[in-house]
């Protein structure tokens, strides 16, 4: 492939834009994981409650969603954080050829999310998570601020999906 198509597969109009939201979910995140466990350190004070449905806890997660597949191993999470980089070579193709705002801003967010939690399992061996939401004792999974970014990209583009633009709803009449 020629490397003007090649530049042309990954820099579309609102690449720009994506790029900076992933960034940015990037940056929050580890910044927040260092802070975590660096200065507040999470990991020697155990469960901290925040509100009646908000603890903080620090659980690494060695697996992927809700701790599905665990690697323990070095191997696994190499294989883990290799999956994640195909993902985000491939989220951005996509972004390139995003055609608005919200699924630039979208595919940026997911792969920033996707990144953060890479290099979450190539520093501390799997994903550092810290929020555990619970109320009338359910307790829903520990995530993160990657996590965070993660599902508002995705709600982002189901949203996107559901809800026809102006443009699309001109040229149906």
């Amino acid at each position: 492939m020629a490397p003007k198509r090649i530049a042309a597969a990954l820099w579309g109009r609102f690449s720009g834009l994506g790029l900076a939201m992933a960034a940015m979910a990037l940056a929050i995140d580890q910044g927040y994981k260092w802070w975590m466990l660096a200065v507040y350190r999470i990991q020697e004070r155990g469960r901290v409650t925040v509100t009646p449905f908000l603890d903080l806890i620090f659980v690494k997660n060695t697996g992927i969603s809700y701790g599905l597949f665990s690697q323990d191993g070095t191997a696994g999470q190499l294989v883990l954080i290799a999956i994640a980089l195909v993902a985000s070579l491939a989220l951005t193709v996509w972004l390139a050829r995003a055609e608005t705002r919200l699924v630039a801003a979208s595919v940026g967010l997911i792969i920033g999310g996707a990144l953060a939690n890479a290099i979450d399992r190539a520093l501390h061996g799997g994903v550092a998570d810290f929020f555990s939401l619970h109320a009338f004792g359910f307790y829903w999974y520990v995530f993160n601020l990657a996590d965070v970014a993660i599902v508002a990209g995705v709600v982002g583009l189901l949203y996107d999906l559901a809800v026809p633009n102006r443009e699309d709803a001109s040229n149906a009449t």
